[in-house]
């Protein structure tokens, strides 16, 4: 059984290429189609000349008039350029290297306003940055990396404005003097802190000598207040015993006047006899022989004592009268 041919071998070839005209035509729109990210922005270019800025979204390219020039990222970037040589106001050579973070603010001046812009941004980092150490000396310039980095930041910032890009921060990474030069500061370094070890010795020494020094002197204060104290504790005994000494001899005299005044009026009122006062004689010479005097002197003869004894009859008398 055989199936009729309605088409010629002609149709059939035309068929065919019309189906292979349409799949080129629809891959070219396909391949034309564009999606943009976010964080980029694509240059687009129609006949050669600029023609639109595209931003995140989905774009159709035109065959063969459009075509995409340069993929911009909008992201802050960061270089890190390589060590530039550059020397000092006092003529000594160093290498430093910078890292720069930057970020493009406007694509189409990105794309069309300078050939290779970072190439641009490091040449002019290196110039720049041998223009500012030129007026610095070796201290100054390893002391001063603030004022290196803002000078750096506003003079490349002016000069990457027309490129479309923006210098966020400029930060030196590191700064290598010579080897005679490191070795020389090393030296310097170590003998400030020496002598800064020694400083501290030293103050540490002076402390503990002022401190012993004013230990002593409160400690001998202490001491002269203790024996002022003493004196004056022993001066105040002493004289309390002194006083109180007069006051007992004041109180012994005052008893004995007070006895002899009674001893007065007792002769008055007794008008002893002579053989009273004979015996009261021996009894006074019994007591004194008792006492501790180591000698006693006594009349030669009872006569004498008979004598005394009418003397002092006549003086009681005498005091009764």
């Amino acid at each position: 059984m055989q199936f009729p041919i309605f088409l010629s071998q002609g149709g059939i070839i035309a068929i065919v290429v019309i189906s292979v005209i349409v799949f080129l035509l629809l891959l070219i729109l396909v391949l034309n189609i564009r999606v943009i990210k976010q964080t980029e922005k694509v240059i687009v270019e129609r006949l050669g000349a600029y023609h639109a800025t595209w931003g995140v979204g989905v774009h159709f390219l035109i065959p063969f008039i459009d075509r995409i020039s340069t993929r911009v990222t909008m992201k802050e970037q960061v270089r890190d350029f390589e060590p530039q040589s550059v020397i000092t106001k006092d003529n000594v050579t160093m290498k430093i290297d910078t890292v720069i973070f930057f970020a493009v603010t406007d694509a189409k001046l990105y794309a069309y306003g300078v050939d290779n812009p970072i190439s641009a941004i490091e040449y002019l980092a290196a110039t720049t940055l041998r223009n500012i150490i030129g007026d610095l000396e070796l201290d100054s310039t390893l002391t001063s990396r603030d004022i290196i980095n803002e000078r750096m930041r506003k003079i490349l910032d002016e000069a990457t404005d027309p490129w479309g890009i923006k210098v966020n921060r400029v930060e030196v990474k590191n700064i290598l003097p010579p080897n005679d030069i490191r070795e020389a500061m090393e030296r310097q370094m170590r003998a400030e802190r020496e002598k800064r070890e020694k400083i501290l010795l030293a103050e540490g020494e002076k402390q503990s000598a002022i401190l012993i020094a004013e230990g002593k002197k409160e400690s001998a204060i202490l001491n002269a207040d203790a024996e002022k104290q003493t004196a004056i504790l022993r001066a105040e005994g002493e004289a309390q015993s002194l006083r109180e000494m007069k006051a007992a001899e004041a109180e012994g005299i005052r008893m004995v006047r007070e006895a002899e005044a009674k001893g007065l009026e007792a002769l008055k009122a007794a008008a002893p006899s002579q053989e009273v006062l004979t015996l009261r004689y021996y009894e006074a010479l019994g007591k004194v022989a008792d006492g501790q005097a180591t000698k006693i002197f006594l009349p030669e003869s009872t006569q004498g004592i008979a004598t005394l004894a009418s003397v002092a009859s006549e003086a009681a008398s005498k005091a009764t009268k």
